[in-house]
């Protein structure tokens, strides 16, 4: 892990804007991932799914209609069709993530990501 502070960030989301703020706020300038415009790579989304301990069904956006309209949200569906939908449909990953050195969270809420920012 570097110093680097990365943000998968989604501009449209209110969350994501301010923890966005919050990370500029401690005096950090994040690496900004528009991950809706770059999409994803199965090994990036895995590996950052990893870092924060979550499966894909613990990152997936359940709001709106999508999850649904796919079939994602009945307990038998398997992590990896979650996973593979994901990299079909980035609005699909909750947002936003947060990658520190002092570890990686799923920033919402917004407090998971503050005791990441204190400076060293």
């Amino acid at each position: 892990m570097t110093d680097r502070i990365t943000i998968w960030h989604n501009p449209s989301c209110s969350t994501s804007r301010k923890a966005l703020e919050a990370i500029r706020a401690a005096g950090h300038e994040p690496e900004v991932i528009r991950y809706l415009d770059a999409g994803w790579t199965a090994e990036g989304l895995g590996a950052l799914l990893a870092e924060a301990g979550l499966a894909p069904s613990a990152a997936l956006r359940r709001k709106g209609d999508l999850a649904r309209d796919l079939g994602l949200l009945g307990p038998e569906v398997a992590e990896d069709t979650i996973l593979q939908a994901m990299l079909k449909h980035p609005t699909l990953v909750e947002r936003p993530f947060v990658r520190t050195p002092r570890g990686t969270v799923l920033a919402r809420p917004l407090d998971r990501l503050i005791g990441l920012l204190a400076r060293s």
